[in-house]
């Protein structure tokens, strides 16, 4: 086959990575490592499905974060964002997720090698800590390389590979500016310099420093996310918990005074079901998009002593921060009881509506203090990780080894609008403070001193590892050379969960109220061994195994087969078989369990089955209303396994043109997971065990989610892609590259031999799986010009609220372009403008009730519209 058949097979871009930020001639082949394979080969022999996308091609379309990055992969199934933080405690990480299988099951290496996974959910790395301005390429390897890098590569790997060396010194400055106001805007500055060349000098030292900031963007600033009440629509996603206050008193009257009079709209709106209260609207105080900042740096230092060794120390730091708002604390349920001598008291002397039928009698309140300020929870984020290592030939031998530490550490604090619960039950039962109204001067300097300021978690995940591998040809075959490879691995890890409870006991609404200090460590020994076999001409096979043993959750063995074959110089053809080993992570051990509000409000199964209270049932506690959930890590979690095959096909009928085909099929059991909080609410009779309820039965406590092993999950289906280049002419030249995913099915489980719950094409419990996926792109260049038209595309599917009739809804697809233009004819300066969102295109509507942001996706969709963005750079 041709040459750029083969380079664009492999997908490895080898001769850039030689020749990092200079103009010189195209070395020749050489002989290097694989994604995918502990083999050194020409990279034209390589029969991988690999997905590459190079550093000036996501740098031209836009993209300013590793997951923009990853999104335009169409195999990657974006579940969890920065914009995930909003309400739900994600420390404002972003994860890799590869055939929806989740980040735990996505392997990301920098470099080939592992980081410390971020500790909060504890089993992704955050792509927030990947030096973006640092990379020469990403690499995705879409069938799993479960014996090679780790037995965890379920869903794939995907392997971000830096610079490897850097002459002189460049300075690029970006901006991107929605073009409607509201918040959103991004600004980026990035620095690199080095020196030296290993070819002539024998060493190089380099060092790249990024900085990114995000501002937030409210969900009001946005028409189709401004609120969580859309009664054409069938959505009302409220809160029993509102300002004015609801109440629930000893006789059995539940109400509020400000209902008669309307409530308190736009955010609170008088109840159209059940008893006169009020309903909160918080959707109206969440952010789309949270303000964050990433900082990042790179530096390496490479060795040459002869023409056969090469030497390096690397070192990366990177820091995140984030700041997620939420509406005000929701105070219910927390025993805020008001006397009938309070001067709040319905009908009482301060002028609060009265109510009939109450005649002084305790009232259980709920409420929403809005004075305090809407709820933010601060962030941060930091990842370090030092890596000295060495690659070579030595006696026939191509070797590389590798030691590595990586620290990865969260911290999360209030930041305002939490409040102390213990004096807003003072406070209320002393008659000082009003629920129903506005507060008296002493009132506000109460609250103003019940706010909670500080850090109440810490966490910590530490990684130290020990590589070495080694591979040389042993005899030559009919088809070439017999080539062998083997390698070993050892690698200690630790977690570590500090609760502030002096903290974090004070708030119910921080979730960490009860949350006690969790740690584990485990530590872990693999073996790996390759053989590549050209056994005829065009044939060729590949087998490979991985030993691990875990010290905590014992041992395992996966192969991994694969085949290439060539019948012809314009055909290929491939496969590959493997299985998977996934030991549950330190945090599936060992997380701290935290206490939260589930995303949706339900009601109460028993004390409000089909929203109607029991006798004696608090309705504001019981119906309609957000429940609270038990979440984090099980020591009794046992470890998953997967079985993975692939087929593809690559056709080059002519020089210009490159079309592949590729089958993939997964089957995973024992799903390490926690049940979704729609699955337990939605069938009470088969999950009752989970409820947990106070002594006297009055009170849902918790519904335990802490994870778990389920069932099954089976998926497949096809990548496809398209590589045309058409010749330089008078007008440039022209390439239009397409890749496309096809999900045929993605069925799972909630439980062992339970029924099997399709998700392909329809939002099943939490999420939906797109049925197909592609990124298609056309680039045109002549001279020092160049320009780049994008098309991102994701089909449409049922949505979550699909059992009513009359709201049944059908998420449209979602497509958006992006247009960008560059020219480098100024000596020394690089300019690129352009715009994302062409046509200014809103994210579909969904009814989903998953996250705290309504009308739309955030995990799938972007909020901020068109967006124009500039990029200069000068190099020096």
């Amino acid at each position: 086959m041709t040459k750029r058949l083969y380079t664009q097979l492999a997908m490895a871009l080898l001769a850039a990575n030689a020749a990092a930020q200079t103009t010189e001639p195209e070395p020749t082949m050489q002989r290097v490592e694989i994604t995918g394979s502990s083999i050194r080969r020409i990279a034209s022999e390589t029969a991988l499905p690999l997905t590459s996308i190079r550093a000036e091609d996501f740098a031209r379309q836009g993209m300013t974060t590793a997951q923009q990055v990853l999104n335009s992969i169409p195999m990657n199934q974006t579940s969890l964002s920065s914009a995930q933080s909003i309400g739900a405690g994600t420390g404002g990480q972003s994860q890799a997720d590869l055939r929806g299988l989740g980040g735990e099951r996505t392997l990301v290496l920098l470099n080939g090698r592992r980081i410390a996974a971020h500790p909060i959910i504890g089993d992704s790395v955050d792509l927030n800590v990947i030096p973006l301005s640092a990379l020469d390429r990403v690499e995705v390897l879409r069938d799993g390389a479960s014996a090679v890098y780790g037995s965890d590569a379920i869903g794939g790997v995907v392997n971000f590979i830096t610079k490897r060396q850097v002459r002189g010194g460049e300075v690029t400055v970006e901006a991107y500016q929605p073009q409607e106001e509201g918040g959103g805007s991004e600004r980026r500055l990035n620095l690199s310099g080095g020196f030296g060349d290993l070819a002539t000098d024998r060493f190089n030292v380099f060092g790249v420093l990024d900085v990114h900031r995000q501002l937030a963007l409210p969900a009001t600033a946005r028409p189709f996310s401004a609120t969580g009440v859309i009664p054409s629509r069938g959505v009302s996603q409220t809160s029993g918990t509102p300002f004015p206050a609801n109440f629930f008193s000893d006789n059995g009257i539940s109400g509020n005074p400000g209902f008669a009079s309307g409530c308190l709209p736009p955010a609170s709106v008088p109840n159209t079901t059940g008893s006169p209260t009020c309903r909160y609207d918080y959707t109206r105080e969440v952010d789309d998009i949270p303000y964050t900042k990433q900082e990042s740096y790179l530096g390496r230092l490479s060795y040459k002593p002869n023409d056969d060794h090469t030497l390096a120390l690397e070192a990366l730091h990177a820091r995140s921060t984030n700041t997620a708002r939420v509406a005000p604390p929701p105070l219910a349920g927390i025993g805020l009881i008001m006397h009938g001598d309070s001067p709040y008291y319905p009908g009482g002397s301060a002028g609060v509506p009265a109510v009939a039928g109450l005649t002084g009698e305790d009232l259980d309140i709920s409420w929403r203090p809005l004075v305090t300020g809407r709820r933010a929870d601060y962030s941060t984020s930091t990842a370090d990780r030092l890596v000295l290592s060495a690659e070579g030939t030595l006696q026939g031998w191509d070797y590389s080894a590798g030691l590595s530490h990586s620290i990865s550490q969260a911290a999360s604090a209030f930041a305002g609008g939490y409040v102390i619960d213990q004096r807003m039950i003072d406070g209320v039962g002393s008659g000082l403070l009003n629920p129903f109204g506005d507060q008296s001067a002493a009132g506000l300097a109460y609250l103003n001193d019940s706010l909670l300021i500080g850090e109440y978690l810490r966490a910590r995940m530490r990684a130290t590892a020990l590589d070495a591998r080694a591979s040389r040809e042993l005899t030559q075959l009919q088809g070439g050379a017999l080539s062998f490879a083997l390698g070993a691995e050892a690698r200690k890890e630790r977690a570590l969960y500090t609760i502030n409870r002096a903290l974090a006991s004070q708030a119910s609404s921080s979730g960490f109220a009860d949350a006690q200090d969790q740690s584990g460590d485990r530590r872990i020994y693999a073996l790996f061994a390759e053989l590549n076999a050209p056994v005829i001409k065009n044939l060729e096979l590949n087998a490979a195994a991985r030993f691990d043993h875990y010290s905590d959750v014992g041992r395992s063995f996966t192969p991994k087969l694969s085949a290439r074959y060539q019948p012809v110089t314009p055909l290929l053809l491939r496969a590959s078989w493997n299985r998977g080993f996934r030991a549950p992570t330190l945090f599936d051990l060992h997380g701290p369990q935290t206490v939260t509000n589930t995303s949706d409000p339900w009601n109460d199964p028993v004390l409000c089955p089909g929203g109607v209270p029991v006798p004696g049932a608090n309705p504001n506690l019981s119906c309609d209303q957000q429940q609270n959930k038990r979440q984090g890590g099980n020591p009794d979690v046992k470890p998953e396994r997967s079985k993975t095959y692939s087929a593809g096909v690559v056709f080059e009928p002519v020089r210009a043109l490159t079309l592949s085909l590729d089958y993939w099929n997964i089957r995973l059991r024992d799903q390490i997971s926690a049940l979704a909080e729609q699955t337990v609410f939605n069938d009470y009779a088969k999950y009752q065990s989970l409820f947990h309820y106070n002594a006297a039965g009055t009170r849902l406590d918790d519904v335990s989610l802490i994870t778990n092993n389920l069932g099954e999950v089976k998926t497949s289906g096809v990548d496809a892609s398209v590589l045309w280049r058409m010749p330089q002419g008078p007008y440039g030249g022209i390439s239009l590259q397409v890749d496309g995913t096809w999900v045929r099915n993605y069925d799972y489980q909630n439980e062992r031999g339970g029924a099997f719950i399709e998700n392909v094409g329809r939002y099943a419990d939490a999420t939906p799986v797109f049925r197909w996926r592609h990124n298609a792109t056309i680039s045109w260049n002549k001279g020092p010009w160049g320009a780049s038209l994008t098309n991102r595309y994701m089909s449409g599917y049922t949505d979550q609220n699909a059992v009513e009739p009359a709201f049944f809804n059908q998420v449209k697809s979602y497509s958006v372009w992006a247009l960008s233009g560059n020219y480098t004819g100024i000596k020394h300066v690089d300019l690129t403008v352009g715009v994302r969102n062409l046509f200014d295109e809103d994210p579909p509507f969904t009814n989903q009730s998953t996250t705290f942001q309504q009308g739309y996706d955030p995990r799938y969709t972007d909020p901020l519209g068109r967006t124009w963005y500039a990029r200069i750079t000068y190099k020096f």
